[in-house]
């Protein structure tokens, strides 16, 4: 998505075709980027516009998930408390509403910004899977995932901010399709493409599948939307080859060697 920096009319516009786009082809889900709504690289904008989980907002978010029979995920900044968080919200078509905020901010950019979330991400339902959801920097430490898998998550959404760096590839094309595959379920990252007066984007949207192979892939540049099947039960041969969650021990304790 090339989110407007603060211009939220404009985003909800860009989520809305594309809500459209994707219901008709079929899809039952739209996860947008993190801070989808305000675009990431709004700076103060981004506190100013920030409203809570049952403003305007996440309200239009419900209407264009109503109008579509589309469940949607997407970005935006929440107060509460007398505070911001970078949070996402996801929104099914009858109505219901779920928020979580982003445990590990990333630099001093996020942290001047925000207050890091408390609560451990959620898994939900979305079309009879059971999703996870994760924002950016949370999907970069294993644990995260491995939570909402352990928690019976079959499919993972990551609304993402990716600036462009020398790393960027790498965390897009490796690190994304191995927490896939180290807990055998999908996973959808969703970034920004394009720049604004802060960040340039690396884009590489992509889903991958509980083997590793990715089931879609944006370009570095660009704002489209990309569609795929997620069915667990094809990938029942990759689980019994991988059963990491099922062979996984913890809680050992071991005395470091002498050397």
């Amino acid at each position: 998505m090339e989110a407007i920096a603060g211009d939220i009319a404009a985003n909800l516009r860009t989520i809305g075709a594309a809500a459209r786009g994707a219901a008709s082809a079929g899809a039952g889900g739209l996860v947008a980027p993190e801070l989808a709504l305000t675009g990431y690289g709004a700076g103060d904008a981004i506190r100013a516009t920030a409203e809570s989980g049952d403003g305007g907002q996440v309200e239009s978010l419900r209407a264009i998930a109503a109008d579509n029979g589309i469940a949607i995920v997407a970005g935006f900044a929440e107060a509460a408390d007398g505070v911001v968080y970078n949070s996402a919200v996801a929104v099914t078509p009858d109505g219901q509403r779920l928020i979580y905020r982003k445990l590990h901010l990333y630099g001093d950019y996020e942290r001047s910004l925000f207050r890091p979330g408390s609560a451990a991400p959620p898994v939900f339902r979305i079309g009879g899977l059971n999703v996870g959801l994760l924002i950016c920097y949370d999907v970069e430490f294993p644990e995260m995932v491995r939570h909402l898998a352990l928690g019976g998550a079959d499919l993972v959404l990551v609304p993402t901010a990716l600036p462009a760096s020398g790393h960027a590839a790498f965390i897009a094309r490796s690190i994304i399709p191995v927490r896939a595959f180290e807990n055998q379920v999908f996973v959808a990252y969703a970034n920004h493409a394009g720049r604004d007066d802060t960040f340039a984007y690396a884009g590489l949207s992509g889903i991958a599948a509980p083997d590793g192979t990715d089931l879609a892939r944006a370009s570095e540049t660009g704002g489209n939307v990309l569609i795929a099947e997620i069915d667990p039960a094809a990938y029942a041969a990759a689980r019994a080859d991988n059963p990491y969650l099922t062979d996984r021990r913890f809680g050992f304790t071991a005395a470091p060697e002498r050397i």
